[in-house]
């Protein structure tokens, strides 16, 4: 318990770095028109890519013997590549709408 509020207390800027990024992003998603809403998450799930990335260079870093950093980084990529997979669906579905019909 004492590691933990060390670490807490260390690193306390971080925390509420990431506590106000949460609340910033869940205002502006909030405020973005239903019509907006698809083709702007299909794209930002796209860009989603750099976390697959990210999880495969802390995949190839890590040692043989750190399995919670092999987990999560296999988690990551899994995880980041079925969001980008249905980020692109998304898309193209939308697309499909907009598309002449013969």
């Amino acid at each position: 318990m004492e590691n933990i509020l060390s670490w807490i207390s260390a690193h306390q800027e971080m925390i509420y770095i990431v506590v106000l990024m949460i609340f910033l992003g869940i205002e502006v998603i909030g405020r973005v028109p239903s019509v907006l809403h698809t083709p702007l998450m299909s794209g930002a799930n796209a860009i989603h890519g750099v976390v697959i990335i990210g999880a495969i260079i802390v995949m190839g870093k890590a040692e043989t013997d750190n399995y919670l950093a092999l987990i999560l980084g296999f988690l990551a990529v899994v995880l980041g590549t079925i969001n980008v997979v249905g980020g692109f669906v998304v898309t193209d579905r939308m697309l499909e709408m907009f598309k002449k019909k013969k």
